[in-house]
């Protein structure tokens, strides 16, 4: 198995309203029956029916009672932007979960959800350069 990740699929209580959160941050979307794309770098964020991801899961029921153990991460350039990127989603219409703030790491990051709940981790590490195209390289960290 190749180790990348192609797509990743938010299940969204509403959404119109996931569509406009997310273009409010800038993002430009495809819907495709009942469905919307979001082109991410090298990959996909996709926002369909919470309820229809669950049947299509497997899972029968999209009600979990709790934090589904996903959070998706956009590393950006400076800590500057960190804040930047975190109040465009407030004003968007997400909630912070955890201010910005110095990490162990030496960098800087912070947390918001959406209007679905789904976390994002906003973070600059000065370990994790980005390349001109924002594609992030897991730097070598000498273990084998």
């Amino acid at each position: 198995m190749e180790q990348r990740i192609s797509l990743v699929t938010l299940g969204v209580a509403d959404l119109p309203r996931a569509r406009a959160f997310y273009e409010r941050l800038g993002w430009h979307g495809q819907e495709v029956e009942q469905t919307v794309f979001f082109q991410a770098g090298g990959l996909a964020v996709v926002l369909w029916a919470r309820d229809e991801l669950a049947v299509d899961a497997g899972i029968g029921d999209a009600d979990t009672g709790g934090f589904g153990g996903l959070s998706l991460a956009q590393n950006v350039r400076s800590r500057e932007e960190v804040d930047e990127v975190i109040g465009a989603a407030v004003e968007a219409g997400a909630t912070v979960t955890r201010p910005a703030r110095e990490t162990f790491y030496g960098g800087y990051a912070g947390y918001f959800a959406d209007p679905d709940g789904h976390l994002w981790e906003i973070a600059w590490n000065p370990g994790f350069p980005l390349a001109a195209d924002g594609t992030l390289t897991i730097p070598d960290f000498g273990t084998a």
